[in-house]
Formats: structure tokens, C-alpha cells, sequence
């Protein structure tokens, strides 16, 4: 921490001096924390420094600030330079990137004299030391810039490869020796990308001859270590003759290094040279070395030929295996309890590759002894019982029962790699005890991983399964919520096995051995809902959308369906709200008994979609979405088409605006001709919206949807219009006759009051169609009669004389074609609208029934005439004949 500067410092002293602000400690907090905002001004000098010409080219202004700019311009500009690389390459090339290098080699020689200056001077000035640190930090952030640059442009392909070679190699291989180890690294990364699309030569000529200097004994550690990870690298790009001619020397050069760290790095590499050279030169060559590593006097060393040859089990035949390897195998686990814990760390987490690779070598002995092995891991620190305080337990003690923890959750990750070991046939007798010890550990990590892999567990005992019912219902109830996260990614698929595994074949019985599961699932419900962490209760409410395939409608009905109602109702958060709808929606898809069906329905009308906040009815037309996706278009339309379009009149504005978003998918439901009364009554709120609406975003809103349901396709009911088709060739010679000769007499001039409607897809000329669709007019004056329509179109007239330029927003009846819109200027519509007689918005029960097939009967010979007197008669007719 930097002390105060002078004027601060002395501020301090007067302050205290006249005892102002209390303590002196309190004091130089507050000068500590004032230091970096004063620094932070910059003084009008310096923001004329910063300032650039705005007319300048962006490769003029890089030049410019590349050459006389301040170290942070300079970052700026090799931070852009794939940009300038996309934009005009060749004078990137020509005039940035040599500043670039200029720029990069001025500022390691000024780094390198005032190190040297430092050294020289010995830097007592505190000033000196932080002009030397703020130098140093420029110039790392630079460096780390540049090679992040220089890596995008070689992936985004702004030049070829060639010319990348040329311009940016040298640059990358000058700074692989920086001084700076994360400098350092992020410039290996640049050259091992690039060494993927250089071709063989360049390679040869500019990385693996020098190569060859760079990793003798003579050079540096770091040179060393470099050399190590290219030549990892580039025994891909060669064949193996050169690999074995030119490569391979300086790989058991390497490993035989003074230094344990380059042993321990070129031990890593070995496994992708091996892949480079084949079976037969890594049998000859490489095990041998990686043989001698294991026995390396640097505990590192050993552990990266241990994991070196687990990675490389699947290239050795079963007498490489069983003679060679396995010996050194067995020598590193019994040595692992007196080495260092970390090897144990390491041996963990290999654990199960180890046991895949050598599985079919171990002798009954060997196999019984590493299972044994594996137990005593996956309890290892738990023996270990102390009565100390965690703040009073020594930092070395802390330290060592981490790496415990490591341990036993890398025993955790591997089990179920351990149950193909042993076969799961054989899990009862020779692992139940340990997986029940990984499910109780006391450490959430362990825990945790034991959960993500209860599905993996569970699927390997396949009609085993019920023997680990209680520790699903134990990490049910864990009070860690990062181990319910985990259980429950998979939960529909455990419980599908614990439902259908098992020795019975009744589902009733299998589920009778999990009587717990249904308090334990509530209770993992109320425990996320009482936290923070609402995904994971989002996730959870989602997954439980999977009960009806495993549990009892009435379990689901008494246990279940009213906290989904809770939920959508009382929980802010609104993902939350969303998944508690739709899993409800799924139970009542899969509840089978009418009363539990009409009360949810019931309940979902009356408290959402009726509901007094504006926050439940938005719910409400939620769970009309999904009742669209999840149920029939029947179901929707009789019990929750009238209740949703009903919103039209909602006093808030978001209630109107999300319901016009979902127009589009009510008419969906709908089926012509079965469907005909209520696409008039959606009509009708179409209408209403564009004259009556007043909030301008709503409005807008309104008229896309017009526009978007207008372009929609109604869905034909052929067996409904053969049936009625049958019905009109069924009328008497007269009535046809008569009909005839009314349609004959129409003039040119009433056209546009009755333009037929026309329903694409189907033929105008089929008579049936083109009668059976002049008769919507009658139908929809009739459906004006509903209750929750008539007491609010009294005023339709009057919107549709003083905004008549609303007219071209308006729907055709079809929902197809805007030639059949009918004007809302017709004589018979508005008489109709002033006449009619309110009817019952639902039937004698408490649900909104608009069963198809009800209310379209209209009398044939009525439907096309265009005066009003015969309409009333054959109205009043139809009343006194019910």
C-alpha cells in the first residue's frame, strides 16, 4: 500500500492536531482513499496530449499515435489492429505494423535502462519506484494485447498465410522469452496456433532449427520449457521418419534435464508425441522414458508419468499392460498415502480411466486390493475427529483436509466407473456402503458431484435401482440447494427408472416403495422458494412436470396443483410464475376425472383470468399459451376463447397489449365452419380495440395484429362442411329457385355492402362453400347477442362514421382476404347491433362452455336476404319456434 502524498500527509497532521475527525488511523484511510481519484484528473496539459486530429484516416491516426502517442493510445491501437487488418490490409502491413515493432522494441529498451538505471541508483525515492512499477504494467498489458491481436488476425484469415509468416512470425518468436511469464505464455499460445497452418518448411527453417540451440542445457530454464510445449506441437505437422530423425533427440534430451520443472513439461508432451509417431516408436521410445519419469526423484515429475500413462492405456497391447505398466501402477498407489496429498489429488480423479484401461489384467487379488484402494479414498479425512474450532484449526491441518475434500469428491466423479469395475450385479455387496457414505458426506462438493451422477448410477443397476430409493430421497431433502440443482438436472429420468425398474411389473407396487418421494418433493419445492436462487425453483418446477408419468392424479391433485396456484400468484419473480403455469397445465392434461378438470378450470378463470391484479390476469393469458400448445384446439376454444378475448375490455394497458401478442394463436383454434360464432366474437374485439383504444402503444400493437391475422389460414372442418353441404342439397326445389333468382337481381352498386366471403383453399365454385359462407353475415349479427359483447358495441357506429380511415385496419371474416371484409357501415349490421337480445355468457354451470356446433344454426333460406323487415320476421319466427 503507497503511503500519502506530502500535502495529504500534512493535511492529516493539521487535522489531527486540531482533534477534527477523531483518530489518526481513520485519517489515512480516507488520504489512502482519496490518492487514486486525485490522480485520476487529468490536467489540461495532458488531455492535449490525448487529443487527435478527428479528420485523420484510422490509419493515419494509428501511425500518428503508434509514434508519438502515450503508452495507453499505443495498447488502443494494437488492440484495433484486426479491425485495421479487415479494413485495408495492405497498408496495415506497410505502415502500422513496422510502428507496431518500433514501437514493442523502444519500449523493452527503455524498460531494460530504467531497470538498470534502478539497480544502479538503488530507487530509494518512492516516486522512483512507482514511475518504474506503472512502467512495467504498461508494458505487460501491451505485450498481452498484441499477442491477443496478432491470434485474432491469423484466425479471422485477413491475409494468407504466407504473408502472415512473413510479417507477424518474427514478432511472436521474439517475445517467447519474456521475462514476464504470463507475457511469456500468451505468446506460446499465439505460436502454437500459428504452427497449425504453417506449412512443413517454414516450420523447419523458422521454428524447429533454432529449436534445436534453444534446448540445450546452455540456454535458459524458460527457453528450455518453451522448446518442450512446440515440440509437443510439432510432431503433428511431420512424419514419423523425421519425427524419429530430427524430433526425438531433443525429446530424451529434454527428459533427462537437470531441471525436475522441464522433466516434469516434456513428460506432459509425451502424450501428443506418441499420438505422432504410432504404436510401434512409442513402445520403443516412449515408454521407456516415461518408465524412468515414474521413478523420478521429483514428486511432479512422477505424477505427470502417471497421468501420462493412463492417457496413453489405450495404445499399449495387454502384455505392454499387464508386465509393464500395471507394476508401475500398483507401486504408485501404495506409495501415494506417504507421498505428498496432491499425487493423491491427481490419482483420484485418473481413477476411472485407470480401472477402463486395465480392466480384464487384475488377478481376483489385485482386483479385490485396488477396490479396496478406491473404499479407503472415498473416506479418507473422515476417520480424522477433532474437538477444535474451524478458526482454532491450524492453517496446515485446513490445508491438508481440503485436498481431503478433493480426494473423496474425485471418488465421487469416478463411481460410476467403479460400478462397471466390479459389475452391477455385484453393487449391494461391494459398493452400496460407500455410495451410501458419498451421498451422507458432511462437505457440499462431495455431495454435489455424488448427485450429478445419481442418473449415471442409476441407469448402470438398471432393475437394480430400488437399492439406492433412500439416497435419492436423501439428496431430496439435502440442505445444500447446489446439491438439488445437481440431483434435479436428470430428476424426470431417475424417477422414470425408479417407476419402472425393480423386480415387479405393477407400477402401483413400484411406486409403493417409495413412499417418501412425494414429501420429499414438496419439501424441495418449499426449501428453493424460501431461498434466493429462483432458477434453480424455476428448474425444479419444470423437471416436476414429469410426476403424472410416476405418481397418482389425485397425489398430484391434493399435493400438488394448489402450490402451482400459489405460485403463479403470490411468487415475484416472473420465470418463476411461467414454470409454475405450465407445469400445472400438464397436470390437468393428464388428470383424467371431470370434477378435479372443471375446478381447475374454475379456478384459473375466476382468480387469473378474472382476477383484481392486472399481474393475474397477464398469468392468465400465460397459461392460455400453454394450454394452446399442450391441449386441443377443442379444449381451448370451450373453455378459454371467451374468458381470454373477454381481456379486450381490461382497464390496464399491458393486459390489452399482451393480448393482442397472442390474437394470432387464439385464431389458430379455430375451425371453419364449426368455429364461425367465435371467430365473429374475435372479430368483434379486433373492432373494438381499433376504434375505442386510446393508448397509442397498444394501438400499434392492434394494427400488426390486424395485418398478421388477416394473412392467416383458417383450418377447414371437411367432415362439418360435407354435412352441411349435404343438408343444402337437401332443400326443397323452391327455396333454391327463390335464391336463385335473388342473387340474379343484385345490382353492381350493393357490391360493396355484400362482397361474398371467400375462404382460400377451398373452390368458389362450389356451391355448398359459396352458401354456407354467405350466411356469416345473419351469424354474426346473431353472435352480437353474447353478454360479454353487448353491452359495450353501442358506440360501433359512431366509431365507424367518425374514423373511417380505421376501416382498412379491419379483418376479414375469413381471416384470409381483405375483398371480404364486411363494411361496418351495413344497414343490417347496425340494426342487428341495436336489437339484439343479451344472452348468457355461459351455460348453467360455473364454466364458460362455447362447445363447437352450438349456435351455428341458421335458417337457409333467411341467410342471404339483404333487407331488415324479413330479417326481424324470421328472427321473431325462430323465438316463438324454439
Amino acid at each position: 500500500m503507497h503511503p500519502p502524498s506530502p500535502a495529504a500527509a500534512a493535511a492529516v497532521m493539521d487535522f489531527s492536531q486540531n482533534s477534527l475527525f477523531g483518530y489518526m488511523e481513520d485519517l489515512q484511510e480516507l488520504t489512502i482513499i482519496e490518492r487514486p481519484v486525485r490522480r485520476s484528473l487529468k490536467t489540461p496539459e495532458e488531455i492535449e496530449r490525448l487529443t487527435v486530429d478527428e479528420d485523420l484516416s484510422d490509419i493515419e491516426r494509428a501511425v500518428y499515435l503508434l509514434s508519438a502517442g502515450q503508452d495507453i493510445q499505443g495498447t488502443s491501437v494494437i488492440a484495433n489492429l484486426p479491425f485495421l487488418m479487415r479494413q485495408n490490409p495492405a497498408e496495415t502491413l506497410r505502415r502500422v505494423l513496422p510502428k507496431v515493432r518500433v514501437h514493442e522494441d523502444a519500449h523493452l529498451f527503455t524498460q531494460r535502462v530504467w531497470i538498470s538505471l534502478c539497480l544502479s541508483r538503488g530507487c530509494d525515492s518512492v516516486e522512483e519506484k512507482q514511475e518504474l512499477e506503472a512502467l512495467h504494467v504498461a508494458g505487460v498489458e501491451m505485450q498481452l494485447t498484441a499477442a491477443v491481436s496478432f491470434l485474432t488476425i491469423l484466425q479471422d484469415e485477413s491475409v494468407s498465410v504466407h504473408t502472415y509468416a512473413h510479417s507477424f512470425l518474427q514478432v511472436i518468436l521474439l517475445h517467447l522469452e519474456h521475462r514476464d511469464a504470463g507475457v511469456s505464455n500468451a505468446w506460446l499460445e499465439t505460436l502454437l496456433s500459428v504452427i497449425e497452418v504453417l506449412p512443413k518448411d517454414t516450420l523447419r527453417h523458422e521454428i524447429l532449427n533454432p529449436l534445436v540451440s534453444k534446448a540445450q542445457l546452455s540456454q535458459t530454464v524458460q527457453s528450455r520449457l518453451v522448446s518442450c510445449k512446440i515440440l509437443g506441437k510439432l510432431t503433428n505437422k511431420f512424419d514419423a521418419l523425421a519425427i524419429k530423425r530430427e524430433i526425438l533427440p531433443l525429446v530424451k534430451s529434454l527428459c533427462q534435464d537437470v531441471e525436475y520443472e522441464v522433466r516434469s513439461c516434456m513428460c506432459r508432451q509425451l502424450e501428443n508425441i506418441a499420438q505422432g509417431i504410432g504404436t510401434e516408436l512409442t513402445k520403443s521410445v516412449v515408454l521407456p522414458e516415461l518408465i524412468e519419469l515414474s521413478r523420478d526423484e521429483g514428486s511432479s515429475v512422477r505424477l505427470a508419468a502417471f497421468e501420462t500413462l493412463v492417457n496413453l492405456l489405450d495404445i499399449f497391447d495387454t502384455d505392454d499392460r499387464s508386465q509393464t505398466i500395471l507394476p508401475v501402477v500398483k507401486s504408485f498407489c501404495e506409495k501415494s498415502f506417504k507421498a505428498d496429498e496432491s499425487i493423491l489429488i491427481s490419482l483420484s480423479f485418473h481413477l476411472g480411466k485407470l480401472c477402463h484401461g486395465l480392466y480384464g489384467i487384475f488377478t481376483p487379488d489385485q482386483h479385490l486390493r485396488f477396490l479396496e484402494f478406491y473404499k479407503k479414498l472415498c473416506t479418507l479425512g473422515l476417520q480424522q475427529e477433532n474437538g477444535h474450532n474451524e478458526n482454532q484449526i491450524p492453517p496446515q491441518i485446513l490445508e491438508q483436509e481440503k485436498k481431503y475434500i478433493s480426494v473423496r469428491k474425485n471418488c465421487a466423479y469416478n463411481f460410476p466407473a467403479m460400478i462397471v469395475f466390479v459389475d452391477p450385479k455385484n453393487f449391494h455387496m461391494e459398493l452400496y456402503s460407500t455410495f451410501f457414505c458419498l451421498c451422507h458426506d458432511p462437505e457440499v462438493p462431495v455431495r454435489y458431484t455424488i448427485a450429478i451422477c445419481f442418473y449415471e448410477v442409476s441407469k448402470l443397476l438398471n432393475s437394480g435401482v430400488y437399492l439406492i430409493h433412500k439416497e435419492l430421497i436423501t439428496l431430496l431433502q439435502d440442505e445444500s440447494l447446489e446439491v438439488l440443482d445437481a440431483l434435479i438436472d436428470h430428476l424426470p429420468e431417475i424417477l422414470e427408472l425408479m417407476s419402472t425398474g425393480g423386480e415387479s411389473s405393477v407400477q402401483e407396487n413400484k411406486l409403493s416403495s417409495l413412499p417418501d418421494l412425494v414429501p420429499a418433493l414438496t419439501a424441495a419445492e418449499q426449501r428453493a422458494a424460501a431461498s434466493l436462487k429462483w432458477r434453480t425453483h424455476e428448474k425444479l418446477l419444470q423437471k416436476y412436470a414429469c410426476l403424472p408419468q410416476v405418481i397418482s392424479s389425485d397425489q398430484i391433485y391434493y399435493r400438488f396443483l394448489q402450490r402451482m396456484f400459489t405460485i403463479m400468484m403470490t411468487n415475484n419473480v416472473l420465470p418463476v410464475q411461467k414454470a409454475a403455469s405450465r407445469t400445472l397445465c400438464i397436470f390437468l392434461r393428464y388428470n383424467r376425472k371431470q370434477e378435479q378438470r372443471h375446478e381447475v378450470i374454475q379456478k384459473l378463470i375466476e382468480q387469473l383470468g378474472q382476477g383484481k391484479s392486472y399481474w393475474n390476469r397477464l398469468r392468465f393469458l400465460d397459461t392460455c399459451e400453454f394450454i394452446i400448445e399442450i391441449f386441443s384446439k377443442s379444449f381451448f376454444c370451450k373453455y378459454f376463447f371467451l374468458p381470454a378475448i373477454e381481456l379486450t375490455h381490461d382497464p390496464v394497458a399491458n393486459v390489452r397489449m399482451k393480448l393482442c401478442y397472442l390474437l394470432p394463436k387464439v385464431k389458430s383454434t379455430l375451425k371453419i365452419p364449426a368455429d364461425k360464432h367465435l371467430l365473429q366474437q374475435l372479430e368483434m374485439c379486433v373492432r373494438k380495440l381499433l376504434c375505442q383504444e386510446k393508448d397509442k402503444d397498444v394501438l400499434a400493437i392492434v394494427r400488426r395484429t390486424v395485418l398478421e391475422l388477416d394473412r392467416m389460414e383458417m383450418s377447414m372442418d371437411a367432415e362439418q362442411l360435407e354435412k352441411e353441404k349435404q343438408q343444402n342439397d337437401g332443400r326443397p326445389m323452391s327455396d333454391k329457385t327463390f335464391e336463385k333468382k335473388r342473387r340474379d337481381s343484385k345490382t353492381p352498386t350493393s357490391l360493396p355492402k355484400n362482397i361474398p366471403i371467400s375462404v382460400p383453399g377451398s373452390s368458389s365454385a362450389t356451391p355448398s362453400t359459396s352458401k354456407e359462407i354467405k350466411k356469416s353475415k345473419l351469424i354474426r349479427s346473431q353472435s352480437f347477442n353474447n353478454q360479454a359483447f353487448h353491452a359495450k358495441y353501442g358506440n360501433l357506429d359512431k366509431c365507424t362514421t367518425s374514423k373511417s380511415s380505421t376501416a382498412a385496419y379491419t379483418p376479414s371474416v375469413s381471416g384470409l382476404s381483405k375483398t371480404s371484409m364486411i363494411s361496418l357501415t351495413d344497414d343490417s349490421f347496425r340494426m342487428r347491433n341495436t336489437n339484439s337480445t343479451p344472452s348468457s355468457f355461459s351455460s348453467n354451470t360455473s364454466l364458460p362452455s362455447t362447445s363447437r356446433g352450438t349456435g351455428n344454426s341458421v335458417d337457409p333460406k333467411s341467410s342471404g336476404s339483404k333487407d331488415t323487415q324479413p330479417r326481424k320476421a324470421t328472427l321473431k319466427s325462430r323465438k316463438s319456434n324454439p
